[in-house]
């Protein structure tokens, strides 16, 4: 058995997201294992960038209210409790509804690949 505490939180890069984002390493797989958990915390408003992962993503929101909408569907309303599942190769951005604090655990394995930022004309289409 191995204890590892817990690392400091960091600032989610600027690249890969707009608004104020934290993130808290949860696991990391051990060979052959490529398993990646970590908390991302959105203040309102905040949100990821376009993008997609080689082995798909699973989110589980623990708290507060986000959006989530992949390339060419609507914005979709996500609460704590929700699971969110993105294929493999699918464009896609999430984060924080405009008016609520949002966390979610990101479960990945492989590559993602950072696309452009959402504008706020796409954001703005989940006021719902």
């Amino acid at each position: 058995m191995e204890i590892v505490p817990k690392p400091p939180s960091v600032k989610g890069p600027a690249e890969w997201f707009i608004g104020e984002v934290w993130i808290d390493a949860v696991a990391r797989g051990r060979e052959p294992s490529r398993i990646n958990v970590s908390a991302v915390h959105f203040l309102p408003g905040a949100r990821t960038a376009w993008h997609s992962h080689s082995l798909g993503q699973t989110l589980f929101v623990t708290e507060g209210r986000g959006l989530v909408q992949s390339r060419g569907d609507r914005i979709v309303d996500i609460r704590a409790g929700d699971v969110v599942f993105t294929p493999n190769g699918e464009e896609h951005w999430h984060g924080a509804a405009p008016d609520h604090f949002m966390t979610h655990l990101s479960m990945t394995e492989g590559d993602a690949r950072w696309g452009v930022h959402v504008t706020d004309a796409e954001y703005g289409g989940g006021s719902g």
